[in-house]
């Protein structure tokens, strides 16, 4: 089990709505989201550190800032896509309804991607709801 972890947050702005909903998100709407990523270690670095803060920053929102800030993130399906891309909107599409849980299992899925191993990811789509996704642990 890791003895050391760090977090870090990220804030960001994005939009959203979710297809098939029977509520107030199926309308198209925006999020001041705050994103905090932790990443575990059983030992530290030759520094002393997990890792850089810094390294997590640029990569994780740099990939944030790149991708979804100041952006609305729909599902590939939604037919508001051809009409928000012919307008010019920058899109981010996903395969899935873009709920904070989905989005926060694809966000710690495109920083493993990226090469950086986090344990878990949680995504506070407002002040009162935060999602949750974690590394399976190995047994």
């Amino acid at each position: 089990m890791p003895l050391h972890r760090i977090t870090k947050s990220i804030e960001f702005c994005y939009g959203h709505r979710l297809v098939g909903h029977s509520g107030k998100c199926r309308y198209l709407h925006g999020h001041n989201g705050l994103l905090e990523v932790d990443i575990d270690a059983e030992e530290l670095d030759a520094m002393g550190m997990v890792v850089d803060f810094g390294e997590v920053r640029d990569l994780v929102k740099g990939w944030i800032d790149e991708h979804i800030d100041h952006r609305m993130v729909l599902s590939r399906n939604d037919p508001v896509v051809p009409m928000l891309l012919e307008s010019g909107e920058p899109l981010y599409l996903m395969d899935e309804n873009p709920t904070a849980e989905s989005l926060a299992r694809h966000i710690f899925d495109k920083v493993a991607l990226l090469g950086m191993t986090l344990s878990e990811v949680r995504l506070w789509e407002t002040p009162t709801n935060l999602a949750t996704y974690r590394r399976r642990c190995a047994r």
